[in-house]
């Protein structure tokens, strides 16, 4: 097992390498839920995510005979970046197998730091089988990524970091898909203050360590997709669910639109960058648990979000929130039509985005032109006067969104 004596040994080993990364004080977040909320910010961590730290530590623990065989591992994108890294620190050749899914950004990111990247199967533990027969057939050291004493320690530091820069929290929440964070800060939080209140935060897509706290053991749960890729671990370590039954307080899920808006909260509101897994703290901190008057950290594991994922959150956000509609109507088939629809739009001061003008399809009256707008709008009462008015100057108006 993991001792509190390991993760203070990591903190030296790792600390002339690693960035220090800020406790810094959400106003927003403290001011929406009761509480004072700190968010750990992981994601401004060397290659964007906390990682860096377990595979540094446990690279460090290697002998040079060890390093020699080069390493191996298998990530979603996080360690895969932070094992590349230390790698190239160390002067060892590093093997990543990645899902084919994986994060455009993160695959790009872990061959510029010099690693050979091998895309294989849709999910990490499809990956993870690969990279065990490659290492086996090569003889390269595994870098596990969360079932691993080194990492962990590693990952526990971030628990130092917390409690020496706020020694009188109340709650830590943390994201958990294999556990090796969630164990390590744990482990360093409980030993230090048995008090604090440990929330460890899965997908609801991928319960994994809900499922196998529940039964004692390490479980694996199908699961289904989830936009929180960085924790969609099917079964995590032995280790890690020993270590998480025995230190973290509570498990809750977060599912899959409370982890977009909370992305997009952290983006629009509080100016922080966060992918699905980094932001499933904030989720579960606005949706799951009923706190009043605390002082909380959140662990912000990682930053590494695709913009194109960016940009879909942005939108599927806009919408919800009635900033964007889709709006379809019929005009008649004539010069000045459009433009009188257009003008109407106009005066009621939404904006608009795109225009399709159609009189071909078999669902559009002969004399008629189905016109599809893609709009600009305030909130939701914007968007009902909007409506309103359209329908008073006698337009049959379908919105979308």
């Amino acid at each position: 097992m993991v001792t509190l004596e390991d993760i203070k040994r990591a903190q030296r080993t790792i600390e002339r390498v690693v960035h220090r990364t800020s406790l810094t004080q959400c106003h927003v977040l403290t001011e929406l839920t009761g509480n004072e909320v700190y968010l750990k910010m992981e994601n401004l961590q060397k290659t964007g995510s906390f990682k860096i730290r377990g595979a540094y530590n446990k690279i460090a623990s290697l002998s040079e005979e060890d390093r020699k065989r080069g390493v191996i591992t298998s990530s979603a994108g996080n360690h895969a970046q932070g094992v590349a890294l230390a790698a190239k620190l160390f002067g060892v050749k590093a093997t990543i197998v990645m899902p084919r899914f994986a994060p455009l950004s993160k695959i790009k990111k872990t061959k510029e730091y010099g690693a050979e990247v091998i895309l294989h199967g849709d999910i990490f533990d499809e990956a993870y089988e690969l990279a065990k027969r490659i290492q086996e057939e090569t003889g390269a050291v595994f870098i596990h990524p969360f079932n691993d004493p080194h990492v962990i320690a590693g990952q526990g530091t971030i628990g130092l970091e917390i409690l020496e820069d706020l020694p009188d929290v109340d709650v830590v929440v943390v994201p958990v898909g294999g556990g090796g964070l969630a164990s390590g800060v744990a482990l360093a939080v409980k030993s230090l203050k048995p008090n604090v209140r440990v929330v460890g935060v899965q997908a609801e897509n991928v319960p994994s360590m809900l499922a196998s706290v529940a039964k004692g053991k390490p479980s694996v749960v199908d699961g289904k997709p989830t936009i929180a890729d960085g924790i969609a671990v099917k079964k995590p370590g032995e280790l890690t669910v020993e270590l998480v039954k025995k230190y973290v307080d509570d498990l809750v899920t977060v599912n899959e639109d409370e982890i977009a808006d909370a992305i997009l909260f952290l983006l629009e509101q509080a100016k922080v960058v966060a992918e699905g897994a980094g932001a499933v703290g904030v989720a579960a901190l606005l949706n799951r648990l009923n706190l009043r008057g605390k002082k909380v950290v959140v662990v912000i594991s990682g930053g590494n979000i695709d913009v194109n994922m960016i940009e879909r959150i942005i939108n599927k956000g806009l919408v919800k929130s009635g900033r964007k509609i889709f709006l379809d109507t019929l005009v008649l088939d004539r010069p000045g039509t459009l433009k009188n629809l257009l003008s109407l739009i106009a005066e009621t001061g939404a904006n608009v985005i795109s225009v399709m003008h159609n009189r071909s399809t078999k669902d559009v009256p002969i004399g008629y032109a189905k016109v599809e707008l893609e709009l600009e709008t305030i909130d939701e009462e914007h968007v009902e006067r909007l409506k309103k008015t359209l329908v008073e100057h006698g337009y049959e108006v379908s919105i979308i969104g």
